[in-house]
């Protein structure tokens, strides 16, 4: 049995998210209907995150059993033969091991998990960018965020960032990195921790809004992160601007992952 890795890149505007659902109306029920009609045989995936509803991924990672002998490039082309313009596999990787040895797996193997939220702060909404970065229309002060995010940074109970869905074991995760940049009329969030907590992202995002356009102080987000409650954070912050961007892995894998650009269009 071969296992077999690959690197998908989707725009999830359109789609109901990653995880299969009965409508078939999500990105891995077209990625494994792509898969079978390749194969000619049902192929079971397992992603390294679930994205909602209209969230992006610069690079989902994800991987499946087969007893097909076929090159990487062969996985590539032909998956990506029978996918819409909208989800493209970039790269293939057999990640088989030995027998005995530890397994790759594309969610527990992971190390760090990467997401960029990417936030149009103009008087007046983009055509260009509807759909693909979210929006606020009140002047933003980037400073002021970058103050609140400092208290995220660390090992921390994420409770009042966690939606009510959530069906994570814990709400403690390791926030390592939390950057925001302005480019213009454009702010980046980037946010790297161990694994993230559903909604958790926008949740965050929301609250440091509140804090950039003045409705909060930047230590407001301290008092948010210790009252563990989601009624005293902030509103969640629409889907438009989210991209799981990067999975970080034990380089022994030697994934051909994406580069580490902040976005491929800035």
């Amino acid at each position: 049995m071969t296992r077999i890795a690959l690197g998908v890149q989707y725009t999830g505007t359109g789609w109901n998210g990653y995880q299969k659902q009965p409508n078939r109306n999500t990105v891995q029920d077209r990625l494994e209907m792509a898969l079978e009609k390749f194969a000619c045989v049902p192929l079971a995936t397992t992603c390294a995150g679930r994205t909602d509803a209209g969230v992006h991924a610069i690079e989902q990672v994800i991987h499946f059993d087969t007893e097909l002998d076929r090159p990487p490039q062969s996985w590539v082309r032909g998956v990506n033969a029978f996918l819409p313009d909208s989800i493209v596999v970039r790269w293939a990787l057999d990640v088989t091991v030995e027998e005995g040895e530890q397994d790759f797996h594309a969610r527990f193997s992971a190390r760090s998990r990467t997401y960029h939220y990417v936030l149009y702060n103009h008087h007046h909404p983009s055509a260009l960018l509807a759909g693909r970065a979210g929006w606020m229309f009140r002047p933003i002060d980037v400073e002021r965020m970058q103050e609140g995010a400092r208290h995220l940074i660390g090992t921390h109970d994420f409770s009042a960032f966690r939606a009510a869905s959530c069906q994570a074991n814990t709400p403690v995760k390791d926030m390592h990195e939390v950057k925001i940049a302005r480019h213009g009329d454009i702010i980046v969030f980037t946010l790297r921790a161990s694994a993230f907590l559903h909604h958790m992202v926008r949740n965050i995002v929301g609250s440091l809004v509140y804090i950039g356009i003045g409705r909060q102080q930047p230590d407001w987000m301290l008092e948010v992160l210790e009252s563990r409650s989601r009624d005293v954070a902030a509103p969640t912050f629409m889907p438009d601007g989210l991209y799981f961007a990067k999975i970080e892995y034990d380089p022994k894998w030697q994934l051909p992952q994406e580069a580490t650009a902040p976005l491929p269009w800035l």
